[in-house]
């Protein structure tokens, strides 16, 4: 089994490449979009003990929070191409390159660890200010962004590591493991906030423990596994033809990240036109968001792999039959959260307004002044998913890039700024520009999948006429 792949991933890969799609899509992604709702949950409560300890916590816990989003782009982007890369191999059958391609990632993703931190950690203040950072957010949360890089170093590797794994179907293994870590962060920030009275800086430090587990086990596990995704230093190939097919799809996805975490920085120094509390406000709004769209985001975490894996196995029609299902699932998914949070709004905005000291209720009707236009965009935002999924399995990163830049370069700061200019609308106007970004991305998203599906169409009927055909890994 060295040379090759355990009987479970070999089984794995068989049910990928012959399975009912639905069903593969559900065993697969649900497990993954189940872990990002409750990741989704987690963050709802992180704002909320936030909140107990002032409005101005929460709004420097939303405005440091898409900073480290910028610098969490490298660790996203080496994963992603990572695991496109080795799913590729592993569809196709290659495990000499998947042995290859998986010690090369983990080794790739230590050195950006290192890099970071030599970078950032001593030049935490300079850094922050250089990004504009209001001067009463950068005192108040300077301590929480020193220790959220140092949990970023570590996430780079533990992101990795789950990307892999997701590239070999352990959705439930995942979904174990951070069930786990999610109960450790909620204890002990719930410990140093309502027990302790501790600052914000000490809910960082609760992340950066829950990180720092996940690591562990990370490495426990990796020298332990069996087959070809087992980590070897022997196996790490710093060659061209191993690393620069994995750099050549990393970039663009690091830099879209990177792009669209600035493009939100951006977002919210224009949102203080409103004032301070309009950036708590919108990051609160974004969080209830993130009750629906997190679904989205583990069903594309899921299926982009699946689809690559199809895709290296020659399985053209197959790859579009999982788009087409989790095109519909996405949709779904977000019209159900338009009705429910629709009904809940209220509710939740008066638990954010509610700290230990007194009821804001202009920061309450501020959240939901802004995200009763940001929740129209589910169902676009669900389309634009789905056709990530679809461009990252076939490897198309620098069109994930376009979408996902224009999503807030052209859709959301123009159009911010042409609120700000043009109308006399206060803080309704950052909600409405949430809209309008979250549904010119999804009709944008319909545009760009149509020459893709178009083009995977005719691989399709080449499949149909020439069934040995295999893809170009």
């Amino acid at each position: 089994m060295a040379s090759n792949v355990s009987a479970k991933d070999e089984s794995f890969r068989a049910f990928a490449l012959t399975g009912d799609p639905l069903r593969v899509i559900f065993s697969t992604c649900g497990p993954l979009a189940l872990f990002q709702a409750l990741q989704s949950v987690f963050k709802i409560l992180d704002a909320l003990m936030a909140s107990h300890i002032g409005s101005d916590a929460v709004s420097a816990v939303s405005c440091l929070s898409q900073i480290t989003l910028m610098i969490t782009a490298l660790g996203s982007g080496l994963a992603v191409g990572g695991s496109i890369k080795i799913s590729e191999a592993y569809g196709s059958g290659d495990y000499e390159a998947v042995r290859r391609r998986v010690a090369t990632v983990y080794a790739m993703a230590v050195i950006v660890s290192i890099v970071v931190a030599v970078v950032l950690i001593p030049f935490a203040e300079p850094f922050l200010r250089l990004l504009r950072t209001p001067e009463d957010l950068i005192s108040a949360g300077a301590g929480y962004f020193r220790i959220e890089i140092l949990t970023l170093v570590i996430n780079f590797f533990n992101t990795v590591y789950i990307a892999i794994a997701r590239s070999r179907g352990h959705a439930k293994r995942i979904l174990g493991l951070n069930m786990v870590i999610i109960l450790v962060k909620l204890g002990l920030s719930a410990l140093f906030v309502y027990v302790l009275n501790c600052g914000v800086t000490m809910i960082a430090v609760a992340t950066l423990v829950s990180q720092v587990l996940t690591l562990i086990y990370a490495v426990a596990t990796m020298y332990r596994d069996e087959g070809a995704f087992r980590f070897s230093v022997k196996n790490i190939r710093f060659q061209n033809d191993t690393v620069l097919p994995i750099l050549n799809l990393s970039y663009p996805v690091s830099a879209e990240k990177m792009l669209f975490a600035a493009g939100k920085v951006i977002v919210n120094s224009m949102s203080g036109m409103y004032g301070a509390l309009t950036v708590g406000a919108l990051g609160i709004s974004n969080n209830i968001g993130g009750l629906t769209t997190a679904w989205h985001v583990g069903f594309t975490d899921g299926a982009a792999p699946l689809i690559s894996q199809n895709r290296g196995a020659g399985k053209y029609a197959r790859t579009l039959q999982l788009y087409f299902w989790l095109l519909a699932i996405d949709m779904l998914i977000g019209a159900v959260g338009i009705v429910t949070v629709t009904n809940i709004l209220p509710w939740l905005a008066k638990i954010f307004a509610q700290s230990k000291n007194h009821f804001d209720d202009t920061f309450c009707q501020m959240i939901i002044d802004i995200h009763r236009w940001e929740m129209l965009g589910y169902i676009t935002l669900g389309i634009n998913s789905a056709t990530l999924a679809l461009l990252l399995g076939y490897g198309y990163t620098k069109l994930t890039m376009l979408l996902n830049v224009a999503r807030v370069f052209v859709f959301r700061v123009p159009v911010l700024w042409i609120f700000q200019q043009f109308t006399s609308i206060g803080a309704e106007a950052v909600g409405m520009t949430m809209m309008i970004s979250n549904v010119c991305t999804g009709l944008t998203a319909i545009v760009i999948a149509i020459p893709v599906v178009w083009k995977i169409r005719r691989l399709a009927k080449e499949e149909r006429e020439n069934p040995q055909i295999e893809s170009n890994n």
